[in-house]
């Protein structure tokens, strides 16, 4: 457990989507899990309950370790790396957090805040590569026990630490973070304000704050579902300008951009050859976090970014001081 004072915060593309749909067919289903209404000191909002709800998977820790072993991992003496098939759940998996990460110095002892950290894998990732403290915040109760399971089973639960909260309110000191990070979060955000100005208390003079998200690149309508949502009810995908205006307001500063267009159509190009030869998913895939609907939430995604109305987006910023 990470004690660094962090709590006490306030209130075209042929692909094989039928060996998907094969595969689907052994994934843990997703249930409406009973959801709590409060997230650390404040009260979830009906989209904050609907995203909460999106995500949740039942037996997710148990459906988890049985592709481990299916892998033939030993889960005695599993590491970190036997769960990236699963716990980077976003573009490009942890090549895309790596090409994120890679532009930032992080050291030993960095206290670090990753927002909707997921199954924690962006969070293990910088304890094990990097010795740092990371405090990972979700929405998804579900999400926060896996991360702390999967935490201490490969060893790094004294150097990650995950809590229940919402990115507007996050259960975490002020000027605390060195570093925030942010992987596929803001989609789910509509108040991407209000949602920078959370990033910028939380972080010390000086932190940088790096996420990497779906934006809006064209106009056009979008075809639900996608993997954030089932519904354009809770979807709030905006123009890398939003989150420059929001930035700025916010008082970060932009000091890196990158659109990664051809990065996600090289990337999910390579996953469904890999499939197609192996005759389906891996057994520890993100396969495990999606219902029925994965196929259709990945051939939505890919035909938007292919038609050039979306794609995932680097940002980097810096907290002046």
């Amino acid at each position: 457990m990470i004690s660094h004072g962090a709590y006490d915060g306030p209130a075209g593309r042929a692909l094989p989507f039928d060996l998907w749909r094969a595969s689907l067919r052994a994934t843990p289903k997703r249930v409406i899990l009973p959801i709590s209404d409060t997230v650390g000191d404040g009260v979830m909002t009906d989209v904050e309950t609907r995203v909460a709800a999106h995500y949740g998977v039942a037996d997710l820790v148990a459906s988890i370790k049985a592709g481990l072993v299916a892998a033939g991992v030993d889960l005695a003496a599993a590491k970190p790396g036997d769960l990236k098939g699963v716990d980077e759940f976003h573009t490009g998996g942890l090549e895309a957090t790596e090409a994120l990460l890679g532009q930032l110095e992080i050291w030993r002892d960095m206290r670090v805040v990753d927002v909707g950290s997921g199954l924690g894998g962006t969070a293990r990732h910088m304890a094990d590569r990097h010795g740092a403290h990371v405090v990972g915040v979700d929405l998804t109760p579900t999400y926060v026990d896996a991360a702390a399971d999967l935490s201490a089973m490969v060893g790094l639960g004294a150097r990650t630490e995950f809590r229940i909260g919402s990115a507007l309110t996050m259960p975490v000191k002020d000027e605390w973070a060195e570093l925030a990070t942010m992987f596929h979060v803001g989609m789910n955000i509509a108040e991407k304000g209000a949602m920078m100005a959370e990033v910028a208390r939380v972080l010390a003079p000086g932190g940088r704050f790096a996420t990497f998200d779906v934006m809006r690149m064209g106009d056009g309508d979008l075809a639900f579902p996608f993997p954030w949502a089932e519904e354009a009810a809770f979807s709030f995908v905006e123009a890398p300008q939003v989150y420059r205006r929001a930035a700025d307001a916010a008082g970060l500063r932009l000091v890196a951009e990158r659109e990664r267009k051809d990065f996600t159509l090289d990337f999910f190009g390579r996953v469904f050859a890999a499939m197609k030869t192996a005759g389906g998913p891996p057994p520890v895939g993100i396969h495990l976090l999606m219902r029925g609907t994965g196929a259709e939430k990945i051939r939505n995604y890919v035909s938007a970014v292919e038609a050039g109305l979306i794609a995932p987006v680097e940002m980097i910023f810096e907290k002046p001081g």
